[in-house]
């Protein structure tokens, strides 16, 4: 066994204690209402580690999200990317499945019927494409989450996001630490204020900006811009 296949495994295994509370962890478990597959679990396990082995001494660039969503890494196993960018769907915006890796047949894990072209995570579309229109390359940028698993609302059930708690965020620190440790990325952008605050409570210099969603996209775009130069 190679170095990046060890680091992968041992790093795929640190991911299997999820807090139990209203979190799903696509990498250990499967979706039994929305999965397609009996081993959906293993297929996402297998598309996180190509993603990130790929980009064994690439990364120049980590961008931090809040959580991991049920339109994004839920079904496909990493964080700000969707199913439909991974089955071709998103060429139209300049994202196609080889940006994301290259060396596995990309495959969805929900069930068709579900979204016939796959799950979309509008936040995901727009950071790959600000990035891929700013000339960077997609090997040299790592997208994770300071909560890596998927939090989602008990009421609204599983097709469904909700914030992590400070307790929550305190859990996924470890993690990201891990991947800080694995990429030593000489550029750390935290993508909204959670982001930031796991960051911040982790001793990480880093820089800050706005997140997407509600109305962000703008300021995002203005922000990361200036960051990127």
């Amino acid at each position: 066994m190679n170095k990046i296949d060890y680091n992968m495994d041992d790093f795929i295994d640190l991911l299997r204690e999820a807090p139990a509370d209203n979190v799903f962890n696509p990498w250990w478990q499967n979706d039994l209402e929305n999965d397609d597959y009996s081993n959906a679990y293993e297929i996402r396990q297998h598309q996180l580690k190509t993603y990130l082995s790929e980009r064994i001494n690439k990364v120049k660039i980590l961008l931090v999200g809040e959580a991991l969503g049920y339109q994004g890494g839920h079904f496909s196993g990493i964080a700000m990317t969707s199913e439909r960018m991974l089955l071709g769907h998103l060429s139209n915006k300049g994202i196609e499945p080889e940006h994301v890796f290259k060396n596995l047949m990309p495959c969805r894990t929900s069930k068709a019927e579900i979204k016939k072209d796959g799950f979309n995570e509008p936040t995901a579309t727009v950071v790959w494409q600000h990035l891929l229109n700013s000339n960077v390359s997609p090997y040299s940028f790592l997208i994770w989450n300071a909560f890596p698993w998927h939090p989602y609302s008990k009421t609204k059930g599983l097709l469904s996001n909700r914030t992590p708690t400070e307790l929550e965020l305190s859990r996924g620190l470890p993690v990201l630490l891990k991947i800080i440790d694995i990429f030593t990325p000489q550029k750390i952008i935290a993508v909204g204020e959670k982001a930031s605050f796991c960051l911040t409570k982790g001793g990480i210099d880093h820089k800050k900006v706005r997140h997407p969603a509600n109305g962000g996209v703008p300021k995002f775009k203005e922000q990361i811009s200036f960051h990127l130069k």
